[in-house]
């Protein structure tokens, strides 16, 4: 493939970059700049902030991430693998069979530490 085949899409970057740099300068430019203590001040929900901004959140959170980690990136490569597998031949069967290993190693950790317990 020739490298002039990406060009437009490199062209669509660089004007998508150059719109947004000249929006967020135009606005900081003409905004408003009122600041108060009532405007700086944290938001959550309408309510006043109760209690430290940065506690400790449940392990439960973690485990919940990482398993939607496990699952997207299988996901995502189980598509393109299931269309080229008949070019991939045994090859991709053994690389994608190492790969499955690997999340399962990922999905079994999870299992052990409850991440599929609701509670």
């Amino acid at each position: 493939m020739a490298l002039n085949e990406f060009a437009p899409i490199g062209a669509l970057f660089a004007l998508a970059a150059l719109v947004s740099f000249i929006v967020v300068i135009i606005s900081w430019i003409f905004g408003p700049h009122r600041p108060t203590t009532r405007k700086a001040a944290p938001y959550e929900s309408g309510m006043k902030p109760i209690g430290p901004a940065n506690r400790r959140l449940p392990i439960k959170f973690y485990l919940v991430a990482v398993l939607f980690i496990i699952f997207d990136v299988e996901v995502v490569f189980f598509l393109p693998w299931a269309v080229q597998l008949r070019d991939l031949g045994i090859y991709g069967l053994i690389v994608m069979g190492v790969f499955l290993f690997i999340l399962t190693i990922g999905f079994i950790y999870e299992w052990k530490k409850g991440a599929m317990e609701w509670e």
